[in-house]
C-alpha cells in the first residue's frame, strides 16, 4: 500500500478543500504520482479531486463497504507515489448505529489505512486555546496516528507566533500557516461545492491553490509523515449490471460513485455516455440506460424540451431496463416542480412528481432490500447507498422498488419505484452488501 495522510478537520467549512486541493497540485507538479481519496459518501469532491491530481478519486466507506469493497478500492492507489484522503465533517463525525464494518468516519478510514492525520484548523479568533483543541482531537483515539496540523487563515505574524507557542507546548508539530485570504473560497451549492464542471475557472483556482500551499506549507515535512498499513491483496470492483451502458452525463446528471464506473469498465463494459440537455439520445444499442443524480431541478425546463430524448427514452424502456438515481430517478417520473412553482413534464415512464417548491432536506446513508430486482441486482438484495436532495414527493404511485430505512434502522418513504422495465431510487447506490 502507499503510503498517505488523511486531511481533516474538526468541522466543515474550516478549509480542508482548499489545503487538499493545494497540495494534490503541488505534489503532483513536483512529479510525484499522487492518489487521492474521499472518506467518506461524498459524490462532489471527487471530481475536484480528479482535476488537480490527474487521477480518479475514490470513496472508502466503513458504513456502506464492506471488507472485500474496501480492499478492492484501496487497491486503486497501486502505482501511486503517495496518497492523500480527504476526510468529510469532522475527524470523528460518524452515524450512530455500526455498518458493515464501522460508523463512516474519517478518524475509521485513517486507522484503517495507517494513514496519519492532517488536522487543518481554523485559527481565528484564537490563538494558544487552538492548541487545546488539537490536542482534545488528538488524545480522543490515542492509537489514531497524526501527522500535526496545518493553521488556516492566521492573520498576522504575531497571530502565528501566539499560535506555534501553544502548538509547541501541546507537542503537536506545526506542517503549515495559511494567511487569511478571502479570495481561496470555492463556490458552494446547497451543503456542499458546485459540481467541478460547473466552477467557472477551475484550473486557475486549483493552481492557485497549489502556489499557496507551496509557500505557506512545509511540503518535505508532510511527505516525511506519510504513513501506510500492508493491506490483502485487493479485490474486484463492481461487476456491471450490463455489457453495453448508455450514461447520462451532464450538468444535470452527473453523479456516479467513481468505483462503479471505474469497475464496470475493467469489467469489459462499454460506457457510452450522451446528454439530455443537448437533447441527445442514448446509444440503440445500448442494454441499459441509466440516469445518474445532479440537478435536474436547475435545468427542469431544458429537459422538459428535449423531446428526442424523451422519446428515445421510451422507446427504449419498450424492452430493455432503464434506472434513475436521485436526480435521474426524478426525471423519469411524471412530473417536476421548480423552485418557482412552474410544473415541468419530465419522461412519464415512472408516476412519479417532486417539487422544489417547498424545499425539505434529506440527507443520511440507505440501506435497502429489493423487492423486485433492479440493474444489477435480484430482488431480495441489500444494497447500502446514500440519499442527498431537497426535493417533496407529491406523487409516487408505482409499485415500490425496495424496503429503505436510515443507517438506523428507520424506515424512510423514499422507497424507489418500479414499473415494467424502469426503476428508480432517491439513494445513490454505492454498493451491493458483501454475503454473510
Amino acid at each position: 500500500m502507499s503510503a498517505g495522510l488523511l486531511i481533516s478537520a474538526p468541522s466543515s467549512g474550516t478549509g480542508k478543500t482548499t489545503v487538499m486541493l493545494g497540495l494534490l497540485r503541488a505534489l503532483a507538479e513536483e512529479g510525484m504520482v499522487v492518489q487521492p481519496f474521499k472518506s467518506g459518501p461524498d459524490y462532489i469532491d471527487p471530481a475536484f479531486h480528479r482535476a488537480a491530481s490527474g487521477r480518479h478519486s475514490f470513496n472508502l466507506d466503513s458504513w456502506a463497504m464492506g471488507p472485500g469493497l474496501w480492499q478492492a478500492i484501496a487497491g486503486q492507489a497501486a502505482g501511486a507515489d503517495i496518497c492523500i484522503a480527504e476526510g468529510s465533517m469532522g475527524l470523528y463525525d460518524g452515524v450512530a448505529t455500526r455498518g458493515q464494518q464501522g460508523f463512516g468516519s474519517s478518524a475509521e478510514t485513517a486507522q484503517a489505512m495507517g494513514w496519519p492525520v492532517v488536522l487543518v484548523l481554523d485559527v481565528g479568533g484564537q490563538a494558544q486555546s487552538a492548541a487545546a483543541t488539537a490536542l482534545g482531537f488528538r488524545q480522543y483515539m490515542p492509537d489514531l496516528p497524526f501527522a500535526g496540523v496545518i493553521l488556516n487563515r492566521c492573520a498576522s505574524p504575531r497571530h502565528e507566533r501566539l499560535t506555534r507557542l501553544g502548538m509547541e507546548r501541546a507537542g503537536m508539530p506545526v506542517l503549515g500557516v495559511l494567511p487569511r485570504r478571502g479570495d481561496l473560497t470555492l463556490p458552494e451549492r446547497h451543503l456542499g461545492l458546485i459540481q467541478a464542471v460547473e466552477h467557472p475557472d477551475l484550473e486557475a483556482a486549483i493552481a492557485g491553490y497549489a502556489s499557496f500551499l507551496r509557500e505557506n506549507v512545509d511540503l518535505e515535512a508532510i511527505k516525511a509523515a506519510a504513513r501506510g498499513h500492508a493491506l490483502p491483496a485487493p479485490a474486484a470492483l463492481p461487476r456491471p449490471p450490463a455489457q453495453r451502458i448508455a450514461i447520462a452525463r451532464d450538468a444535470a446528471f452527473s453523479f456516479t460513485y467513481p468505483h462503479l464506473l471505474e469497475g464496470w469498465q475493467a469489467a469489459g463494459a462499454e460506457i457510452r455516455p450522451f446528454s439530455p440537455l443537448e437533447d441527445e439520445v442514448p446509444d440503440p444499442g445500448a442494454d441499459l440506460v441509466w440516469l445518474p443524480g445532479g440537478y435536474p431541478e436547475l435545468h427542469a425546463g431544458t429537459l422538459a424540451a428535449a423531446t428526442r430524448f424523451r422519446a428515445a427514452l421510451r422507446k427504449h424502456a419498450e424492452s430493455k431496463p432503464v434506472h434513475g438515481e436521485c436526480g435521474g430517478y426524478m426525471a423519469l417520473g411524471a412530473a417536476l416542480i421548480d423552485r418557482q412553482g412552474t410544473r415541468h413534464e419530465m419522461a412519464g415512464l415512472l408516476g412519479l412528481v417532486t417539487s422544489y417548491e417547498t424545499r425539505k432536506f434529506h440527507l443520511g446513508y440507505r440501506r435497502a432490500t429489493l423487492s423486485a430486482p433492479m440493474p444489477g441486482f435480484d430482488a431480495g438484495a441489500a444494497l447500502r447507498g446514500h440519499e442527498f436532495h431537497y426535493s417533496t414527493i407529491l406523487d409516487q404511485p408505482d409499485t415500490p422498488l425496495a424496503q429503505v430505512t436510515d443507517a438506523d434502522g428507520t424506515p424512510v418513504p423514499e422507497t424507489g419505484s418500479t414499473r415494467g422495465t424502469v426503476t428508480g431510487t432517491f439513494f445513490h447506490l454505492i454498493t451491493g452488501e458483501d454475503p454473510q
